[in-house]
């Protein structure tokens, strides 16, 4: 089932917590919708699912305006971050429990509820607890029990808001590649809600970032993490560190010096340079280069992030390094990024000549 968001527009009282959100979702897909606390992304997926409906604009089922029909009447399966099981029913019955409200016209036969139900238990990995009540399962049980309950009613629309938040860090990950494998297994359109960019990067086909009511970025997870549409992006998905520089005839500046990056074709002026804390080389000299004095470092599992105080103004970044690299607080580092880009604060749209190879001073 594909999926069309045209120019969606939603207010509450005098907040508008979407802005102008165009979105088109393929059929098969699974789609992260990743942002902040307030950037929209739940009040979206409410508006797909019809537990809202929009101030402007449309929301497409394939080519049916389902704008303003009803949760039933579009055939979605959700699931909540809290599991929202029937303490009272079983495991079998919870599952069940979509098919057996149907109007008597759509309802299948008892035996043909218990087989569908039973299947989609051994589906999510649950065979042999169907007897069980949500309160005698683990958090991430509660969770496969809660998606083969969505899965029920073969939904149009498959969709998850914050699925795993309840759920511990080691859970979370065995869950995230076990709800990879059922999407491809059963090829429902996806859609779900997450805060985590790294759930968001592994498990979805594109990423939609968002911020304050609006689309920032739409791509893979390659396109978002590597190449960056706005200085939001950059700093939102992955670490990154950044530098006030200047733009002077196709060189970077920082205060009164070159550092040995060149940005042909871009207007003169101030703007900020981004860079990954993976992403440089150190130097020995600083013959054009960023240097800095070395302040707290961390261990961050195979390597050492140290935060560095760079220029008179105090302006602070974090480079990676080897564990076992001697730096030591107050110590001299210098180092050029590899990869980086410029975002020009005058100009809405970023510096598309980014993420070269440094070139030397």
């Amino acid at each position: 089932m594909e999926l069309g968001i045209r120019n969606v527009q939603k207010e509450f009282g005098g907040f508008t917590a979407l802005k102008d959100v165009s979105l088109d979702i393929r059929s098969g897909e699974l789609i992260a919708l990743l942002g902040p606390s307030g950037s929209g992304k739940t009040t979206l997926l409410r508006l797909i699912a019809g537990l809202d409906f929009p101030t402007g604009g449309n929301v497409f089922f394939g080519d049916e305006d389902a704008s303003l029909k009803s949760v039933g009447e579009r055939n979605v399966g959700f699931v909540f971050q809290h599991y929202a099981l029937f303490r009272h029913m079983t495991v079998e019955d919870n599952v069940a429990f979509g098919l057996n409200i149907r109007p008597a016209a759509t309802r299948p036969p008892k035996h043909e509820i218990k087989r569908r139900a039973l299947e989609l238990l051994d589906l999510v990995q649950l065979s042999g607890l169907a007897g069980r009540y949500p309160s005698q399962l683990s958090g991430g049980q509660r969770q496969r029990v809660a998606l083969a309950r969505a899965l029920a009613i073969e939904p149009r629309v498959l969709l998850l808001d914050e699925p795993f938040g309840a759920l511990d860090a080691q859970v979370r990950r065995e869950l995230r590649r076990w709800l990879r494998e059922i999407h491809d297994a059963t090829g429902h359109t996806t859609v779900f809600v997450t805060h985590d960019q790294e759930e968001a990067l592994e498990l979805a086909d594109r990423v939609v970032v968002m911020s304050q009511g609006k689309i920032e970025q739409v791509g893979t997870a390659d396109q978002v993490y590597d190449n960056p549409v706005s200085p939001f992006v950059y700093g939102f998905i992955g670490d990154s560190s950044v530098l006030p520089v200047r733009v002077e005839h196709g060189e970077v500046w920082f205060e009164d010096r070159s550092i040995g990056l060149k940005a042909h074709n871009v207007p003169s002026g101030s703007a900020k340079l981004y860079f990954r804390p993976h992403d440089i080389e150190l130097l020995d000299g600083c013959g054009g280069c960023i240097a800095g004095t070395a302040g707290v470092s961390r261990r961050v599992a195979g390597t050492k992030r140290v935060e560095l105080a760079i220029g008179g103004a105090g302006h602070r970044v974090e480079i990676e390094l080897p564990v076992d690299h001697p730096a030591a607080s107050r110590s001299r580092i210098a180092f050029r990024p590899r990869r980086w880009k410029l975002f020009q604060d005058d100009i809405e749209a970023p510096n598309e000549v980014a993420l070269p190879q440094p070139v030397a001073a």
